[in-house]
């Protein structure tokens, strides 16, 4: 006798989808975790080296999301999600041999391991060779990772639009996203571990070899809902709740050979500016909270990543997001209590995200009292983002056919991917020129701690022009003998943190004067 109870293979499917992005984000994670305490050691890299290659990342990604929405279209989720984690798990363990390669060609020694690469660098005299070397080969690696990476959210997005209906599609997608929560929660207590003990270059060897276990899973549990032996009819009849009524909105039945979607098909309709607009404006700041925070603590607070109060302090901010599960669920609330169509009930959902993401404001000016209070800030402004994000890749499934779904979110990623190249690129020279030329000491206390220095511009003389071989030890060493130290690179987060408060709600505006109302769209 054949069951009538409904199956919930979907949420195997959802949690392939999660485990998927918490591999991307531990991926990304590595080198924001590593470069300030381990490898700008090695390499001599500045906060503009450390921005440049970012920023740089960031615009890989966006102009490979572009692609990869119309290559999963192509391909089929399962053979472009295969692709996709299998090209970035190679470009995330490429940056381990940086190495070995800067040590070849800088000296013609290249068969070395990687301990030894790092003995034979040291050794080199001429510092901007090494700098220019290390940096272009982590760009290049950054590019493989980066074109591999921007397939996962096209791919998981489309595969949620198989296996979900509308009304769920908010609540599954946050549960994928939360993945980028999770890896970063993880990260700070893995990643700095593995490179104090083993060196850097494991950190980025065993954490990229977590995709090719993915792919195994991701081979033998994936199929369409259509084919799959797990989903039962009631389940498939439930998933598919919304064909008749897109049927009879949109373009009927999909014939067989439906006619290609192109960008120009797709940017013909306001929501699909909606959608990118809305991406290019926020996207930068959850990359910024994530490639910035562990070189915020060690540079404002002295708290180093290796360290387990730098640990624990970026584990509590990630945890913090988790909370942007209720991103999920609010939309949800307003569509079946208050009556709201999926558009309506996410834009009201996304305005109240919006306004919490303006805590981050009070992270810099209260930092003094004690770094916790920057940490909780910006833990909720992280999980407003998160919330935010869910909801805004949603409604690319709410008003657009299946079919376009992976091309349109593409078209998002380049947006958003700009975004976060443009306040990567300013923030890495931007916290270079505030340290340098924002930073002052009260020249009493100074000369009392130290009568050895004549006044207070002799003193600022001396770190500007580096003739004090560390200047944040220089810094603290001031402070703890009682003179008052303002380091300039704290007015330059403050100017970074307020533009990612306030981008939300003018990303929110935006969207709203676009599409005023929910749009199915006709592609015909």
């Amino acid at each position: 006798m054949i069951s009538d109870k409904i199956s919930k293979y979907r949420w195997n499917i959802c949690a392939l989808l999660f485990f998927a992005t918490t591999i991307n984000y531990l991926d990304r994670q590595v080198l924001s975790l590593t470069w300030k305490d381990f490898i700008a050691v090695e390499y001599h890299w500045t906060n503009e080296d450390y921005g440049d290659i970012a920023a740089l990342f960031s615009i890989f990604y966006a102009v490979s999301m572009l692609f990869a929405g119309r290559i999963i279209d192509r391909l089929g989720t399962k053979k472009g999600f295969m692709w996709a984690i299998g090209i970035w798990s190679v470009g995330a363990i490429l940056h381990a041999f940086s190495g070995m390669v800067t040590s070849g060609i800088l000296t013609g020694q290249w068969l070395v391991g990687f301990k030894e690469a790092a003995d034979i660098i040291s050794t080199v005299a001429n510092i901007s060779s090494v700098v220019s070397v290390s940096v272009t080969f982590f760009i290049i690696a950054r590019l493989i990772l980066a074109i591999g990476e921007a397939g996962n959210f096209p791919a998981a997005i489309k595969v949620t639009a198989e296996y979900f209906p509308k009304k769920d599609r908010a609540f599954a997608t946050s549960i994928f996203n939360s993945g980028a929560t999770i890896g970063a929660l993880v990260a700070p207590l893995t990643i700095p571990t593995i490179a104090k003990y083993y060196g850097w270059e494991m950190s980025f060897v065993i954490i990229g070899a977590l995709g090719f276990i993915w792919m195994i899973f991701w081979k033998f549990m994936y199929d369409r809902p259509e084919s799959h032996k797990r989903v039962n009819a009631e389940e498939l009849k439930y998933i598919l709740q919304d064909e008749e009524i897109e049927a009879t909105n949109t373009e009927k039945i999909v014939p067989a050979k439906a006619e290609k979607v192109t960008f120009g098909r797709v940017l013909k309709h306001r929501p699909a500016w909606a959608f990118a607009l809305g991406k290019f404006l926020t996207d930068g700041v959850w990359w910024f909270y994530l490639f910035w925070m562990p070189a915020y603590l060690s540079s404002v607070y002295g708290i180093k990543s290796s360290d387990f109060e730098g640990q624990i302090a970026l584990f509590v901010l990630y945890l913090i997001t988790l909370f942007s599960i209720i991103g999920g669920w609010m939309p949800t609330y307003f569509v079946e209590k208050k009556g709201m169509d999926p558009y309506a009930g996410r834009m009201r959902a996304m305005l109240i995200f919006a306004f919490f993401a303006l805590v981050v404001l009070f992270a810099q000016p209260f930092g003094h009292i004690s770094f916790w209070i920057p940490v909780l800030c910006i833990g909720v402004a992280g999980a407003a983002h998160q919330a935010w994000s869910a909801n805004l890749f949603s409604t690319v499934g709410d008003m657009f056919p299946k079919r376009a779904v992976a091309t349109v979110t593409g078209i998002g990623g380049l947006a958003g991917g700009i975004g976060a190249y443009l306040i990567n690129k300013i923030s890495g020279g931007l916290f270079d020129f505030a340290e340098k030329n924002w930073t002052s000491v009260d020249g009493q206390n100074l000369i009392q701690a130290y009568p050895q220095i004549a006044h207070a511009e002799q003193a600022k003389s001396l770190f500007q022009s580096h003739h004090v071989s560390n200047l944040d030890e220089f810094l603290k060493l001031i402070e703890k003998q009682g003179a008052l130290v303002q380091n300039g690179i704290e007015k330059g987060y403050m100017i970074i943190f307020t533009i990612c408060a306030v981008a939300y709600l003018v990303a929110w505006v935006v969207m709203k004067l676009l599409v005023p109302k929910m749009k199915i769209v006709n592609l015909k």
